[in-house]
């Protein structure tokens, strides 16, 4: 099967993109997989799939999978691409558009300067829904959170704050982002018996109140250059364990995103994230019949 593809990517953080507007593709997670090969496929951290609105208000339905085949829940990084890719494609020209993912609807807008802000939901707490079993382990309280001590491989323990933004993740603050043990805790964490359905594991250096840098071992990706859902999963922690304010820098491997979020009691504040979108190429490939 040969297909039409983009090529995107935010901060870093790359994408292939696919127009099934006009119907499905019927693709395995072997295809997906091979796609985000970066020797025998095009390479990406992530498949972003355009599909039509699948109800009343709703613009388009935004499908993401992992470079591993396996559909997940949210992409902020990709988010903005995709706003992007349809705005350029003429598939829409509304703005903001008003997106169907996996766990919700997320609300997206492009600014003047090719920015875009994807307005992401508001953070997720409960331990459920996550998800994270908690049993057994006693917190460390710090602010309005706290962080739980996951106990890795070799004797080590880890204090995480654990939180969701559509997908799972675990932040751990380091004082060095460059000479963080990233790529042995991060798969130690992302496959941890505690996280039901893995879990991005976020690296945080707080720089100051408004400003950190980032690193995130991504579930079913591994380390990517930025992660928008991770970028924003650290600020919220940070916020609530004290350490930042309600607007902050990230500074990843990639690029700059901005993360701005206002604790109320309730904490049902959706998370604004601005960055870059950009297209790198389009081109046309033979998928093979993989099963």
């Amino acid at each position: 099967m040969r297909i039409r593809f983009t090529k995107m990517q935010g901060a870093g953080n790359d994408f292939v993109v696919l127009d099934e507007t006009q119907g499905r593709l019927g693709l395995t997670p072997a295809q997906y997989r091979f796609l985000a090969d970066r020797h025998f496929g095009v390479g990406a951290d992530q498949i972003l799939t355009v599909r039509p609105s699948p109800a009343e208000g709703l613009d388009f339905e935004y499908v993401i999978h992992n470079a591993d085949g396996g559909e997940v829940e949210h992409c902020g990084n990709g988010a903005r691409c995709f706003v992007r890719y349809v705005h350029d494609k003429g598939l829409s020209e509304r703005n903001p558009l008003r997106v169907k993912v996996k766990n919700g609807t997320i609300e997206l807008q492009r600014l003047a300067d090719g920015r875009v802000t994807v307005d992401m939901g508001a953070p997720v707490f409960d331990h459920a829904r996550v998800p994270f079993e908690a049993q057994g382990l006693t917190p460390e309280r710090l602010g309005q959170f706290e962080r739980w001590p996951l106990a890795l491989d070799g004797g080590i323990t880890v204090p995480v704050a654990v939180v969701s933004m559509g997908n799972p993740h675990a932040v751990l603050r380091v004082d060095d982002v460059d000479t963080a043990p990233v790529a042995q805790w991060g798969p130690l964490i992302e496959g941890h018996a505690r996280f039901p359905r893995r879990v991005n594991a976020g690296f945080l250096q707080v720089v100051d109140r408004a400003t950190v840098k980032l690193r995130v071992y991504e579930r079913g990706a591994g380390e990517t250059l930025a992660c928008g859902t991770g970028a924003c999963a650290a600020v919220v922690a940070g916020i609530r364990l004290g350490w930042l304010d309600d607007r902050v820098d990230v500074h990843t491997r990639g690029g700059l995103l901005t993360i701005a979020w206002t604790p109320t009691p309730s904490l049902d504040q959706p998370v604004m994230m601005t960055g870059p979108a950009t297209p790198v190429f389009e081109g046309e490939i033979d998928l093979p019949d993989l099963t």
